[in-house]
């Protein structure tokens, strides 16, 4: 079974992961992307953003959500009331998947196989920031963290124990969080009416807002 176990180092920094994460080869998602993207945010940051994984952009320039989707979740953010010092922002799978069409790269949904090998970089990360408030973004984050059966479409904005309410094996760090799932920001771009996709992701942010103090 493909997995990035190998390359994460034991109780590594947050420094230190993002040089080793260059080095990983626990799924073949490293051949064909510039390099492997790992995160951005102050390092014991109350809340940790989750997203799929890179773009095009983030591919690019190494930094997660400093594409399109990115500025919605920033513009979001701020007027939910969250600052960036607030926040860490990463993704489950730190690789970008695409097809080439042309000159274009088109983002691929990872695979469960993919989301699982590349795990252990994001357990470690949580081990290092310990936040009070995760949120996952769409519905490949929420997998990740609550179990193929979540649904975002059905239960999103809803504040959760966290990792009590996972469904997945207990190999997160212990630690009293709670956990929402929102939309991821592409979808926002996405949608037939973007003002409205744009307003239930700031309403469903002011819940974490509140939930951390900052509302």
């Amino acid at each position: 079974m493909e997995t990035a176990a190998p390359y994460v180092p034991e109780g590594a920094s947050l420094t230190e992961l993002a040089t080793a994460i260059q080095a990983c080869r626990g799924c073949a998602l490293y051949q064909h992307a510039s390099q492997a993207v790992f995160s951005r945010g102050p390092a014991h940051a109350p809340l940790v953003l989750i997203g799929e994984q890179p773009g095009d952009q983030e591919d690019r320039q190494g930094k997660p959500f400093v594409g399109p989707a990115g500025h919605v979740l920033v513009r979001a953010l701020g007027e939910a009331g969250i600052t960036p010092q607030d926040a860490y922002v990463t993704n489950v799978v730190k690789h970008f998947k695409f097809e080439q069409r042309g000159p274009r790269r088109i983002h691929k949904t990872p695979q469960r196989t993919e989301i699982v090998a590349c795990r252990p970089w994001l357990v470690a990360e949580l081990a290092q920031v310990r936040p009070r408030v995760l949120v996952a973004l769409g519905a490949t984050a929420a997998g990740a963290l609550l179990g193929p059966d979540f649904r975002v479409t059905r239960q999103r904005g809803v504040l959760m124990p966290w990792p009590a309410s996972s469904h997945q094996p207990g190999d997160f760090p212990p630690h009293p969080a709670q956990i929402l799932a929102t939309i991821h920001p592409s979808a926002v771009l996405r949608a037939d009416d973007q003002e409205t996709a744009y307003r239930g992701l700031v309403k469903d942010l002011r819940i974490v807002a509140g939930a951390l103090g900052l509302a």
